[in-house]
């Protein structure tokens, strides 16, 4: 294991080549690092920014082996990453952060949530879902209407259908194709927010002021941020964050998905254990944004100020949106972010804008 912190000239592994990955690696180049990419997607968007890029399947044993050699510590971009590959890569004495559990958790709806009311960040009230007689006694349980979920993997409104009444149940669990789910009571919440937190080897911590997000059809379309919330809020949300993190002996950004029912009171919608899309207004509204924040912290190094010299509105440019590429670099306001992704599909996110409101 190497010594901490890691001076510069050392070499970040990343597994994933996405968009998160690529920023992670812009970055990681700014402290000096050097980044090597493992993703089965050749020309992979984070792997034309950084030094390197391992084409293969991220189970394969020979890559595993290879990014370990390569990297000084390694990490993810985000959490479908098969937690028995971290593993292997920390059997095998790699330096690895966030470590194995952090995915594992999350990587399973039942699993995160069980957690989450166990450090005392609480949740809605669900069931877990095997049949449909499981089903059926959830919704009598819970009440309707009610979310049905996959347990494991799903984003962006995938993997999910609302249930409004009794005789909808068994179409609702066909569409999720039988695989094995999760009932969540419904939460009458007044907005959205969301926290981005680290967490640093010696257990040190940064916290963000909230954001207040937008979402349409399950996809994030915007972020407000700093949101305006009074300090009971932001001090119940930062201390929810901070048992999270505690709680994973946690290891790098997290960010943290909340519903606010109004009265400082707080759920916990999901976690996500990586750098996080409700974070990119900290790009143009921070000294230390949360890509820096987790390199840093990964590395060894001090955290960044978290505090915000701005107020940002992020939004998403989904599929074709990213056009308005043109117009939107004109604007004195807009900081643009692309993402370098060949095809603009339907619903893909393609890149962010960032309109700077005012400084604070």
């Amino acid at each position: 294991m190497p010594d901490l912190p890691l001076p510069p000239g050392s070499t970040l592994g990343i597994l994933g080549g996405g968009q998160l990955g690529r920023m992670l690696s812009q970055a990681a180049s700014r402290l000096g690092l050097d980044v090597v990419i493992l993703d089965p997607e050749p020309d992979s968007p984070a792997g034309r920014v950084s030094a390197r890029q391992i084409v293969a399947a991220y189970d394969d044993p020979d890559a595993l082996t290879a990014l370990g050699r390569a990297a000084d510590v390694v990490t993810f971009e985000f959490e479908n990453v098969p937690a028995d590959s971290i593993e292997r890569l920390a059997e095998a004495g790699a330096l690895v952060a966030p470590g194995p559990t952090a995915l594992r958790v999350s990587q399973d709806r039942v699993d995160e949530k069980t957690f989450l009311n166990a450090v005392g960040a609480p949740t809605v009230a669900f069931a877990v879902v095997d049949t449909l007689d499981d089903l059926v006694v959830g919704l009598t349980e819970l009440g309707l209407p009610a979310l049905l979920k996959t347990r494991r993997e799903g984003y962006d409104g995938k993997g999910q259908v609302w249930i409004r009444a009794i005789e909808d149940a068994p179409a609702a669990l066909e569409s999720l194709g039988g695989r094995p789910a999760i009932l969540e009571a419904r939460a009458a919440f007044v907005r959205e927010l969301s926290v981005i937190a680290a967490r640093d080897w010696d257990g040190r911590m940064a916290v963000y002021p909230l954001g207040e997000n937008r979402h349409e059809g399950g996809v994030l379309r915007t972020t407000l941020a700093p949101a305006t919330v009074d300090e009971a809020t932001q001090v119940r949300a930062r201390a929810i964050a901070e048992a999270i993190l505690d709680g994973l002996d946690y290891v790098g950004v997290i960010g943290v998905e909340l519903f606010d029912l109004g009265d400082d009171v707080l759920l916990v919608n999901e976690i996500a254990p990586r750098v996080h899309n409700t974070g990119h207004w900290t790009q143009d509204g921070c000294v230390c944004d949360q890509f820096e924040q987790h390199v840093r912290a990964v590395a060894g190094w001090p955290l960044g100020p978290t505090a915000a010299h701005a107020r940002v509105e992020m939004s998403n440019l989904l599929g074709d949106e990213v056009d308005q590429w043109r117009d939107l670099a004109g604007k004195s306001d807009r900081r643009l972010h692309l993402y370098g992704k060949a095809e603009a599909r339907p619903g893909r996110k393609m890149a962010h804008v960032n309109r700077v409101l005012g400084s604070l």
